[in-house]
């Protein structure tokens, strides 16, 4: 195992602080840079904590020059779609602007290996519903957008420097630590099952169901849920290949199989033992009637195997933190 100190970008947010804790756990040296306007300082636990901007060159460049860096996981992002949509200029500013100083700062100082958060969202809406990393990208909205012109600028990077990197493409993340350490506590949460299991707990009267008449077997949208704790072992594996003098290589992260809102809620229902207030609602623009992941790749090339691929242990974990913020709130 290498002793260099690793730099986490966004390491107090979602997915990052559940990598943070699996570093960690192994052993890593591990600093946080996270600007905290989305994440939570508990969730770093005692992992030492920067609070800036990933677009901060100087800043940047100093915490890679003092600590000796040679590994850099990038999460700093906005990740609302609908949002990006309203204020695309604020997404390409701050997902693809800034990742582009904080490349140039690698660049500068010799950064070896950067693994990069990337999404299912740069393949836009599918003909098929499936994706493989070879499959077109087509973004519908400024968020994919704004990842796939990172991925972009890591590709060009890595051809033309010593660097080498893998973007994940994430599909639908979901679940909390296991364990009950940390878990999603995103503020104003747009994602189902954060969603459903806020109205397990009365923080949200109901929730709505988009759209019930799309081409699937109960009429509800499909998706390929992924629990945090297997995406976050993904980042491992993926520094692993890297340090072993793998190639840059761009690989999905979903279980390559999905389940639909129906499913979600009736898997909520049956772990909390409640009914859910649901409102059927008209399609939103721009969501596909499936999306699931090609997953072989990533357990060819990473030799990834994932531990948690059980939707009731999603919903139960996302149950249970949810359950924990009610009696101790994050701030």
């Amino acid at each position: 195992m290498s002793q260099s100190t690793v730099l986490v970008t966004g390491g107090a947010g979602y997915i990052g602080s559940h990598v943070v804790l699996q570093l960690r756990e192994r052993g890593e040296q591990v600093i946080v840079l996270d600007n905290l306007v989305t994440g939570f300082r508990q969730a770093v636990l005692d992992t030492p904590l920067v609070v800036g901007d990933v677009g901060d060159r100087e800043l940047v460049g100093r915490l890679l020059r003092e600590h000796r860096i040679d590994t850099v996981l990038h999460f700093a992002a906005h990740t609302i779609v609908p949002e990006s949509v309203r204020n695309p200029l604020k997404y390409y500013g701050n997902n693809t602007c800034s990742t582009r100083n904080l490349l140039q700062a690698c660049a500068e100082h010799g950064v070896r290996h950067v693994v990069f958060s990337s999404t299912a969202a740069v393949y836009g809406i599918l003909e098929t519903g499936f994706a493989s990393e070879d499959t077109q990208t087509a973004p519908i909205n400024p968020y994919g957008t704004s990842k796939l012109m990172s991925e972009w600028m890591l590709r060009d990077l890595s051809q033309a420097t010593p660097l080498r990197h893998v973007a994940l493409r994430y599909f639908n993340v979901a679940g909390s630590d296991p364990a009950g350490r940390i878990g999603q506590s995103t503020r104003e949460a747009t994602l189902l099952i954060k969603v459903a299991a806020e109205a397990v707990v009365g923080k949200r009267p109901g929730l709505s169901m988009f759209g019930t008449d799309y081409p699937t077997p109960d009429g509800t949208g499909v998706r390929d849920y992924i629990h945090v704790s297997d995406l976050a072992t993904a980042h491992l594996d993926a520094l692993d290949y890297l340090r072993k003098g793998g190639v840059s290589t761009t690989l999905n992260c979903g279980y390559g199989h999905g389940y639909s809102v129906r499913e979600v809620l009736q898997s909520v229902e049956r772990i909390a033992g409640q009914r859910l207030e649901v409102r059927e609602e008209p399609r939103r623009a721009g969501d596909p009637p499936v999306l699931v992941a090609r997953a072989e790749r990533i357990k060819q090339v990473l030799g990834w195997t994932p531990r948690l691929d059980d939707l009731d242990e999603i919903v139960r974990s996302s149950i249970a933190w949810e359950r924990k913020l009610v009696a101790a709130p994050w701030s």
